[in-house]
């Protein structure tokens, strides 16, 4: 049984959890059905030991900060398919649409001498318009998702060979947009930007805690919120100290130290969405649609907008990926944005916990998860392995994350808990 303590706050009766009643709270939620991203977080963490146990090489500094630059795309990517699977929905357009958007990027850079603060902008323009365009046939004349983006999936990959004259490689010399996904802060600014988040993210959960007591609302246990700070703080100083080694094979000629331009880009828009998600009434919009559609219809929340606006975000996520793909290759090809990049980035968010029914996933289900896709290719590459095997591991990794979905969706929804 849960255990509470009652004070009197101004004369009202005000339930305040410990941080007993609260853990207990939380298990009894995991026993629910609701998982979260507990599954993804043990199989990060399973993986990487197996891995650092296979190869020493593994949780070296060098390979440790590859793994930003690797799983960037598929992260931004699957930050933007997070908002398209909370409805429901699909599309399997993003990754060619991140090519096309690169490819904009790539040639106003080169071909036409633009800078980089008008090219980058092009780029992101690009992928709103897209996103419209699919959200558009999608929510207004009622094509199914998998339809309208399987189509733009076909046309993306046309577009692409057209924009890059059949089949040219584009070269980027532009030293800000090179330095997005191949170059590192300084060992100073690293930590400073590290204390900086440690320090928000506290100023954040105390502020939050304070003004819900202000209010006489439930707060939760201040043990817990200690635990998240001392978590977080440790994630980020820990990361922070081993980025800032020197990573160069000769550091006389060439020293490589800091954490990567990528990691920030990655940190700024999980909070960004991670607020809009939680914080705003657009958030809470998006998962009513994503849970009930019909119920949201008849609650007055503008169905059709939401459904292109998560599209439009999608896109958008897709050109930053795409922006970044060409940084890390220093070109763009017809291939950018194909291969696996799509699968990987559906699979990632699904891996991390965001359910493919709707209704039910968080931004950092798309960090966690492109995470874990990172570290399986990483890992399998160094230990030697071939692409087959790679895709093959990839694959049952999804397919179990989908089927630990349905299972706690079963669950939920025997245990009243849906």
């Amino acid at each position: 049984m849960t255990t509470t303590t009652t004070t009197t706050a101004g004369g009202v009766k005000v339930v305040k959890p410990t941080v007993g009643s609260h853990l207990n709270d939380y298990w009894g939620r995991v026993r629910g059905g609701d998982l979260g991203t507990l599954p993804a977080v043990l199989g990060l963490l399973v993986l990487s030991l197996i891995f650092g146990v296979a190869r020493d090489t593994f949780f070296s500094a060098l390979n440790f900060a590859n793994l930003f630059s690797q799983g960037a795309q598929v992260i931004f990517i699957a930050m933007g398919l997070v908002f398209v699977l909370l409805l429901g929905e699909i599309d399997l357009s993003a990754g060619f649409a991140s090519g096309v958007c690169g490819a904009i990027m790539a040639i106003l850079l080169t071909n036409h001498g633009w800078e980089w603060y008008t090219a980058i902008p092009a780029a992101m323009i690009t992928g709103i318009v897209i996103g419209f365009v699919l959200g558009f046939l999608v929510a207004k004349l009622g094509i199914p998702s998998f339809v309208v983006t399987l189509a733009a999936f076909l046309a993306f990959q046309g577009i692409l060979l057209k924009l890059l004259g059949g089949g040219k490689n584009i070269s980027i010399t532009d030293t800000f947009v090179l330095k997005l996904a191949n170059s590192n802060m300084s060992v100073s600014v690293s930590w400073i930007i590290a204390i900086v988040v440690v320090v928000a993210y506290a100023g954040v959960q105390l502020n939050n805690v304070r003004s819900r007591a202000a209010r006489n609302l439930v707060t939760d246990p201040m043990g817990i919120v200690l635990m998240r700070i001392a978590g977080l703080a440790i994630v980020v100083l820990l990361t922070t100290g081993v980025l800032t080694q020197e990573r160069s094979i000769n550091p006389v000629l060439n020293s490589v130290k800091g954490v990567p331009f990528v990691a920030p880009i990655i940190a700024v828009f999980l909070v960004v969405w991670t607020f809009v998600l939680g914080r705003t009434t657009y958030g809470r919009h998006v998962y009513a649609v994503g849970g009930n559609t019909e119920a949201a219809r008849r609650a007055g929340i503008p169905v059709d907008r939401i459904r292109i606006s998560v599209f439009v975000i999608g896109s958008f996520m897709a050109s930053i990926g795409g922006i970044i793909a060409v940084s890390r290759a220093n070109s763009v090809d017809p291939n950018t944005g194909g291969s696996n990049i799509l699968l990987y980035s559906v699979g990632a968010a699904v891996i991390g916990g965001t359910s493919l029914f709707g209704g039910k996933g968080k931004v950092i289900n798309a960090v966690i998860g492109g995470a874990v896709i990172a570290v399986i290719d990483n890992g399998m590459g160094l230990m030697g392995y071939q692409a087959g095997t790679k895709y093959i591991v990839t694959g049952l990794i999804l397919l179990v994350a989908a089927s630990v979905d349905a299972l706690a969706r079963r669950r939920a929804a025997s245990t009243g808990n849906r």
